[in-house]
C-alpha cells in the first residue's frame, strides 16, 4: 500500500493541474452531466439547463469552452468522464454497459453516482483483463490482486481529456507497468485501492463532491 502522505501529495499534484483544466463552474457541470449520463441516454443541453438552474446560454458557453465534450448528431452530450461511447474501460451498474475516459474515473464515479459498479479494463501493457467491483466504501475483489492504475501529472489545458486522461490505465502488475513507465518519464503508478482513494480526494476538491 501506498503510504497516505504518498497520496495527500499526489492529489495535490493533480488538483493544481486539474483545478487550472476545469474552471468552476465547469467542474459543477461536469458533475450534474455524470449523474444524468448514469442515466444510459444522451443529454439535451437544456434538460442541463433545467437542472442546474442555469440559463441556456449560460450553459452552452461552458459547454463549448470544455473540448473534451462528446456530442452526438442531435446536438445531445455523450460524453463527459463517463460515456456512452465505447472506450477500454468499462462502467456497468443496472444492467448497463457504460464506458469512462480513465481508469481514474472508473473508481471516482461510483461515489458520486451513488452506486456500486463492475469496471473491467484491458491491461494497457498486455491486454489481460482487469475487473473490480467499485462501492461506496471502496474496492472489491480486484483481479489480479496486483493491479495498478498509472497517473501523469496533467498540464493546465480545457481538454482534460487530452492531457490527463488518455494516459490513465489499468495495468495487470507493477512489472507490466514498467516499460510504460520507462517511456513516460514523471509518471507513477498506484495500486488500485489506493488509486481509489486518491480518487476520492479529487472527487471532493474537484468536482466538490463530499463523502459520505
Amino acid at each position: 500500500m501506498t503510504n497516505k502522505d504518498e497520496i495527500v501529495k499526489l492529489a495535490a499534484v493533480l488538483e493544481s493541474g486539474l483545478g487550472g483544466s476545469i474552471a468552476p463552474e465547469g467542474s459543477a457541470l461536469f458533475r450534474h452531466l455524470i449523474l444524468l449520463l448514469a442515466e444510459g441516454q444522451p443529454v439535451s443541453p437544456g434538460r442541463v439547463s433545467t437542472v442546474i438552474g442555469q440559463p441556456h446560454e449560460e450553459v452552452m458557453a461552458t459547454l463549448r469552452s470544455m473540448p473534451s465534450i462528446e456530442w452526438d448528431e442531435s446536438g445531445n452530450i455523450v460524453g463527459a468522464g463517463l460515456t456512452l461511447r465505447p472506450t477500454p474501460h468499462r462502467f456497468k451498474l443496472n444492467n448497463r454497459t457504460l464506458f469512462t475516459w480513465c481508469a481514474l474515473d472508473a473508481l471516482m464515479f461510483p461515489a458520486l453516482i451513488g452506486q456500486t459498479v463492475q469496471v473491467e479494463s484491458p491491461c494497457a501493457s498486455t491486454g489481460d483483463p482487469v475487473r473490480m467491483t467499485v462501492t461506496l466504501e471502496g474496492v472489491e475483489q480486484v483481479e489480479p490482486v496486483g493491479a495498478v492504475v498509472s497517473l501523469v501529472a496533467p498540464e493546465a489545458s480545457p481538454d482534460v481529456r487530452r492531457v490527463f486522461c488518455d494516459y490513465v490505465n489499468f495495468f495487470r502488475s507493477a512489472e507490466a507497468a514498467s516499460v510504460w513507465l520507462a517511456k513516460h518519464p514523471g509518471a507513477t503508478t498506484l495500486p488500485v485501492a489506493d488509486a481509489y482513494q486518491l480518487g476520492r480526494r479529487l472527487a471532493e476538491s474537484v468536482f466538490n463532491q463530499r463523502s459520505n
